[in-house]
């Protein structure tokens, strides 16, 4: 049996992973559970699951939190409550954090846990080299649960990078996909939500109509298969069906398929290197009437290429980054700007960055205040 800390527990991938816990039987325990501000739905949860430790990130949540809750958990708020769910020793954590919030505990539980589920795209591109040098340190395996990263992982398991030449992420389009250059500024937040494939949250919704999402997964991929940017290629591929490509040097593609849910990378991710029962759709071939794959339109979506430059300058770039998208994103679901703002605001801001190869953590820290900081001078 494998014990599991679940940071990010009441939003879409914590809500699949306690599902997808609930189908594998006596096989994994939850043991801690950690959310942002849902009290609710996290003392359902912690009623259900009955873990050891429960967190709400949001103090003046904790009230209601305790108040609901019957089983005898011990419960915690704040940054404490955050610490001690990565310092519980699970097994395996499950990081599904959104945004830069992730990176701490992210790497506390580096030094605590045999294995991290990451679902949370950003702590990656903040700090990349970090995470990874940790995880050697500590001997602890970092598998994605990114639908394209674990197809990816999938394709290399009896393989390695060694024979890699080239792979190939795979990406919806999402809404705007077929929404013209001079319209996007007119764009409305209630329509750049509508993800035609997956069920969101709104950040990454965002992220998903202008491809940013793309672009932080072309820096996650550097990292995670130590492939250099340039050997790195977007696809748009609205069926959503081939979720990556590998290519080999003999010429050779792999790809992983299925239907979109995220519940099959999530599965992997606890019961890797073993496969599992699953009691979901099966994908129908003979239903499939055409697999469509194109190039992505950079001028139409500079994020994706803002993404691609930071991929190939690293260093503090890539907290930059996340920290003037998290403002951007916050500001346009506020209407205080447009849509195609989002893109010009982080390249100015880039633009101003000293960049600094391999910064310590502390100066991640540091520039991530600096960068929303320039972003709303820019408001």
């Amino acid at each position: 049996m494998k014990t599991i800390a679940i940071f990010g527990s009441t939003g879409s991938i914590g809500k699949n992973t306690l599902e997808v816990i609930s189908q594998l039987g006596d096989n994994f325990k939850v043991v801690a559970l950690a959310a942002g501000r849902n009290a609710p739905l996290l003392a359902e949860q912690v009623n259900r699951f009955r873990p050891q430790l429960a967190a709400i990130m949001d103090e003046s949540k904790f009230p209601s939190l305790k108040k609901a809750v019957n089983a005898r958990t011990k419960l915690l708020a704040g940054r404490e409550g955050i610490d001690a769910a990565a310092d519980c020793g699970a097994d395996i954590v499950v990081m599904a954090v959104g945004g830069s919030a992730a990176l701490l505990p992210t790497l506390r539980s580096l030094e605590k846990s045999r294995r991290l589920a990451l679902a949370n795209k950003e702590s990656l591109v903040m700090a990349g080299d970090i995470i990874m040098r940790k995880s050697k340190e500590y001997g602890v395996e970092v598998i994605p649960i990114d639908s394209e990263h674990s197809a990816i992982f999938q394709c290399l398991k009896d393989e390695g990078n060694s024979s890699l030449e080239k792979i190939y992420l795979t990406g919806s389009g999402g809404p705007l996909k077929d929404v013209a250059k001079e319209a996007l500024e007119f764009v409305e937040p209630e329509f750049a939500l509508r993800h035609p494939r997956w069920n969101m949250g709104k950040k990454i919704s965002i992220d998903s109509a202008t491809l940013m999402n793309k672009g932080f997964e072309v820096i996650e991929a550097n990292y995670l298969f130590n492939l250099a940017p340039e050997r790195i290629e977007v696809l748009i591929h609205p069926q959503a069906i081939v979720h990556s490509l590998v290519q080999f040097v003999d010429g050779s593609i792999l790809a992983q398929l299925g239907i979109a849910d995220m519940r099959i990378p999530i599965q992997y991710a606890l019961t890797y290197p073993h496969r599992m029962p699953a009691a979901l759709a099966r994908l129908d071939f003979s239903k499939i009437e055409k697999l469509f794959f194109q190039r992505p339109d950079l001028t139409k979506f500079p994020c994706l290429e803002l993404g691609m430059q930071v991929a190939r300058q690293k260093g503090l770039a890539g907290a930059v980054l996340c920290a003037c998208d998290e403002e951007c994103v916050a500001a346009f679901l506020e209407g205080k700007i447009k849509l195609t703002a989002i893109a010009r605001i982080i390249e100015d801001v880039l633009a101003k960055l000293k960049n600094k190869i391999d910064p310590a953590l502390e100066e991640i820290l540091q520039i991530d205040k600096w960068a929303r900081e320039q972003v709303k001078l820019r408001m």
